[in-house]
Parts: C-alpha cells; sequence; structure tokens
C-alpha cells in the first residue's frame, strides 16, 4: 500500500517544513531572552561599545582624571598642613616632627625653589620617514627614552639642584618612562618635545652635558636626521614643589652608633 501524501491545504496534515519551524521558533525567543539578559547584567546601563573611543582619547581622559585626583590631593595637604600648625605649639614631638619635615622638605622637593637653571628641550625630527638616506629609518626620528634618561642623569650628575620634566617637579621616586612616542611621568602623558630644566651651577650643568657618553650619541643622531636638542639657561626660573604621592617601596632602618 502506498503511503497517502498530506496535502497542503489540509488544516490537519500541516507541511513538515512549517511543523519543524514551529519547533524551532520558541528554542530562538529562549535563546534571545538569554543573550539580552546577559547583555543586561554586564552592560548594567553602560554602552558595550567603544563608542568611537580609540587610545588618544583614552589618555585625555586618564590626564584628566590624574589632574582632578591631584586637585583634591592638594586640598588634603592643606588641610593636614594647617592641622599640623595648629597642634605644633601644644605639642612637643609634633613641634620636633615638623621641624624635621621642614627641613628635608626642599631635598624632597616638596617645596618651591628658584635659582639659575639650564633648560634641555627634545624633540622629534620634522621630516617624514621616506625622506630619510638608507640605512635610517622611521624609529630614527624620534625621541627615545634613554635619549630622556641621559639628559635627566647627566643634569644629576652636574651638580643639578632640583629638577622639573615637562613642568613638573622631579622627585626620587620619578621614573621617566617612553610609551610609543609619548612620555609618562607620574601619570601624564607627554608628546614631544620634551622639556628638562634643572636649577644648578649653569656652567657645570652646561659642561656634564657636553661629556657625557649618552648624550654625546644624542647629539650625533641630531646631525645625522635632524632630531631637535637646544640648551638655553635662565638667571632665575621657578619650580614648582611636587605634588603627587611618594610612595615608599622598601625601607632600610638606621643603626644607631
Amino acid at each position: 500500500m502506498e503511503a497517502s501524501t498530506p496535502d497542503a491545504s489540509d488544516p490537519d496534515h500541516p507541511p513538515r517544513r512549517r511543523r519543524a519551524w514551529s519547533l524551532v521558533v520558541p528554542f530562538v525567543a529562549l535563546l534571545a531572552g538569554l543573550l539580552f539578559a546577559t547583555s543586561f547584567q554586564t552592560a548594567q546601563g553602560t554602552d558595550l561599545r567603544s563608542g568611537g573611543r580609540n587610545l588618544p582619547d583614552l589618555v585625555r581622559a586618564g590626564n584628566r582624571q590624574v589632574q582632578v585626583k591631584e586637585a583634591s590631593l592638594a586640598q588634603v595637604q592643606a588641610q593636614v598642613d594647617q592641622l599640623t600648625r595648629a597642634a605644633a605649639p601644644g605639642s612637643t614631638v609634633v613641634r620636633q616632627l615638623t621641624e624635621q619635615a621642614d627641613a628635608a622638605a626642599a631635598v624632597a622637593g616638596a617645596t618651591p625653589v628658584h635659582g639659575p637653571a639650564l633648560t634641555v628641550s627634545l624633540d622629534d625630527a620634522h621630516r617624514s620617514a621616506d625622506s630619510l638616506p638608507k640605512p635610517y629609518g622611521p624609529d630614527d626620528i624620534v625621541v627615545h627614552q634613554q635619549d630622556v634618561q641621559g639628559v635627566v642623569n647627566a643634569l644629576w650628575r652636574g651638580g643639578a639642584e632640583a629638577m622639573v620634566i615637562q613642568g613638573q617637579r622631579v622627585v626620587a621616586t620619578s621614573a621617566v618612562r617612553c610609551v610609543g612616542n609619548t612620555l609618562l611621568l607620574q601619570g601624564r602623558v607627554y608628546s614631544p618635545p620634551y622639556v628638562v630644566s634643572a636649577i644648578g651651577p649653569v656652567e657645570r650643568l652646561r659642561a656634564a652635558l657636553d661629556d657625557d657618553p649618552q648624550v654625546s650619541i644624542l647629539r650625533e643622531w641630531v646631525a645625522a636626521v635632524g632630531l631637535g636638542y637646544v640648551v638655553s639657561d635662565r638667571p632665575d626660573a621657578v619650580f614648582p614643589a611636587y605634588s603627587g604621592l611618594v610612595q615608599q617601596q622598601s625601607a632600610t632602618p638606621a643603626l644607631s652608633r
């Protein structure tokens, strides 16, 4: 006996494709509901898409956050100083600690300073990589971390008493790092030119730059590809106090004699 073929017009025998789809629809709806619920829990009211934010946008946002936190820190520090001064007259211990802190403040970079200064400005070469003769490449026309660090080290060896980089006071815990073609210093990101200034004996500072091997290599690249290297001095420069936090990683106790 031949099996009878369902009639497409018979409501009691719908086509096989329609019957299969009717089973799939609830499953798809359930899956979509699970996806929507997962997306809601993950987003928590925020946009999961990047919204066109790229790395420069993130850097600028990070810089703004650092500035806001530094302003808040300055307010809290001012309140602490005010309370400390108010408590000092009535407490011998507080008064002694305050005197010790004041004596160490200048060395630690906690107070503004002024004096004759030498300034070094470093900049990328203002030319395209295509204009370079062989064997030079794109990496050779930008200022690198070792270039900035070489200038900083030379100035310290030359007797620098205080230093700023990009207007920020440099202290013992400051670190110069380059990320790509930008400079990362104490939570802020800077683009060239990089400006390093040091207060101290100007002639000794200039001689230290001339004698430093790393700076000599930098000057060779200045002549070869056109990197920017400008040295100038000021009779009286004012450096701000360090405004960040000093995070001590380790300490060695002083042995009493």
